[in-house]
């Protein structure tokens, strides 16, 4: 029997993911830096841990593993590292990153990877699975599409995990793909979309979808924006931060992200997806992910999830919902 490892276990979403493994029945393997962190929840879910940083990953730390599913952000300092150590070891390696940054690197990786037989497949929860999908989903709808733009709207508080990553985002700095080039852009001004409840202002920010919707549509010309509303992303000390949002929390916030495909002749397609909150989402699309990728749905290389895993996948997740305009 193939085994997941999840690296990063004991993280807010690291934990969710690993109860629902279990719960899932997937053959699982506990993994991260502390052994008095990982040592409790090892013991409350009967399960094998390994102790490693991702600094030093030493040669039989993979061992036996069949896909590693990394959950420690910032991913800008754990993903290259895991990823190198994956290639050698001969794993599949995901993560649930929306750094840019970590996209680059799967991409300069890709035939290093595809030489090992290995397959990098960073962003298997929100973002980038719906956001990805929905770019597949409504490219269908236009003949010969040219343009594509996205907009995430976050909502509700932030856990310190992904306040972190989203400064890892911003330092990359305003990017959009222009002519199938990553070029920057620090003068794109905002520009509003509409999730189903009027227009919301939206700022450009360089999420890894300037790389998957690339990827998985073909589309040449990409940019990608956010919404956040009421105060969602923290000031101040980030280690102070709590761990993540309560269930109540999560349960208050649905998550939505919009994308519009311009064609050839001028016509646009608009389609809008809403979830459940993304912390929700992302533990359950993760594993999901994982097990397919188990069961045998990879291909050696960088890729994305819509490109390996269908434009329906983000629609597995329960409480999920695609509305074309």
């Amino acid at each position: 029997m193939k085994t997941l490892m999840i690296y990063g276990a004991t993280g807010f979403t690291g934990r969710m993911a690993a109860r629902h493994a279990k719960a899932a029945g997937v053959e699982l393997i506990l993994a991260g830096r502390s052994t008095d962190r990982l040592a409790p929840l090892a013991a409350e879910l009967g399960l094998p841990f390994r102790v490693f940083s991702a600094d030093h990953v030493a040669e039989d730390a993979l061992a036996g593993i069949s896909v590693l599913l990394n959950f420690a952000g910032p991913f800008a300092h754990t993903a290259e590292r895991l990823m190198r150590a994956c290639i050698q070891s001969s794993v599949d390696y995901l993560d649930i990153t929306a750094e840019i940054n970590v996209y680059r690197l799967a991409e300069s990786l890709d035939l290093e990877a595809a030489q090992a037989g290995v397959m990098l497949l960073p962003g298997v929860g929100w973002d980038v699975v719906p956001t990805d999908c929905l770019a597949l989903h409504v490219a269908a709808r236009v003949a010969q599409p040219r343009s594509l733009n996205v907009a995430l709207q976050v909502a509700g508080p932030m856990s310190r995990g992904s306040a972190s990553s989203v400064s890892e985002i911003i330092g990359a700095g305003v990017l959009a793909r222009v002519d199938g080039q990553l070029v920057a852009t620090p003068d794109q001004p905002p520009r509003e979309f509409d999730f189903g409840a009027g227009p919301k202002l939206c700022v450009p920010l360089s999420f890894g979808d300037l790389v998957t919707g690339w990827r998985s549509t073909g589309i040449r010309n990409i940019a990608m924006y956010v919404h956040i509303s009421d105060a969602a992303f923290p000031e101040g000390d980030l280690s102070e931060l709590p761990e993540g949002p309560s269930e109540d929390q999560r349960l208050a916030h649905r998550a939505f992200a919009v994308a519009e495909v311009v064609g050839a002749d001028g016509s646009m397609a608009r389609s809008v997806i809403e979830t459940v909150n993304g912390y929700t989402y992302t533990p359950l699309a993760a594993i999901e992910a994982a097990r397919r990728v188990m069961d045998g749905e990879r291909r050696a290389g960088f890729e994305t999830p819509a490109h390996l895993l269908g434009v329906g996948f983000a629609e597995t997740v329960a409480g999920t919902t695609i509305t074309d305009f």
